[in-house]
């Protein structure tokens, strides 16, 4: 009797959306810093970007400290997400974002989004993108989870799709932090200005320029076709 051994399914992709589909990392380094400048405390550009991609939440405590997110925290957070929301439509989606989510589903990959941004926030920046139809997931700050570096969205994103072994693809330390909490492997991307080797030293398994570029070498890391 002929046995034809099953093919693994193609595992879960849990894409990040600032800095990984979308070029907004520097427009949201601008924005906290601006919010931190109208409760009138000054922080530096390097620490607010260092921060990025990590849930309002943790942020202005890992900036300024506990007793700053004491004082002014929720403050700083509405501020912050009404500068962003100024420059919001001037956000440019990366080069290859459409068509690397395209590629992944293509390939059988059930694609979501996990993001430590509030809802609203990422329908509006999803609304720069084409691929909505295309995600099978979409988990944000707004779903109650543990924001990153916590596994909590990742693992509720991976839950969403269905279960199973999931490769998470982002750009910051945040990111693979949380892919590594969850069991999950980290493809890193240098596209929110974090560099190659710190990403590989949070977790990242690869490191790629952006999205074009790790569509250009799907078949070569984990999210090749089997």
């Amino acid at each position: 009797m002929l046995v034809i051994a099953q093919q693994p399914s193609p595992p879960v992709v849990v894409l990040d959306l600032d800095g990984t589909l979308v070029d907004s990392v520097y427009q949201h380094v601008v924005a906290w810093q601006a919010a931190f400048h109208d409760v009138g405390r000054h922080v530096s550009a390097m620490r607010v970007h260092e921060s990025i991609g990590m849930g309002g939440d943790r942020l202005v405590a890992h900036v300024a400290g506990d007793a700053a997110e004491d004082a002014v925290g929720d403050d700083v957070r509405a501020l912050h997400d009404k500068h962003f929301r100024s420059v919001l439509r001037s956000v440019p989606p990366l080069d290859g974002a459409s068509d690397l989510v395209e590629a992944l589903v293509a390939h059988g990959h059930p694609v979501t989004v996990a993001s430590s941004s509030p809802a609203d926030l990422v329908d509006d920046l999803l609304d720069l993108l084409d691929v909505r139809r295309h995600l099978t997931a979409v988990v944000t700050a707004s779903d109650g989870a543990a924001s990153k570096p916590a596994p909590d969205l990742v693992e509720l994103a991976v839950a969403r799709a269905g279960g199973g072994p999931a490769v998470v693809v982002g750009d910051a330390v945040w990111d693979a932090l949380s892919a590594e909490a969850a069991g999950a492997r980290c493809i890193g991307l240098r596209s929110g200005g974090v560099s190659a080797e710190r990403l590989l030293s949070a977790g990242a398994s690869w490191v790629h320029d952006g999205p074009r570029d790790l569509l250009q070498h799907l078949d070569e890391g984990p999210l090749r076709s089997h």
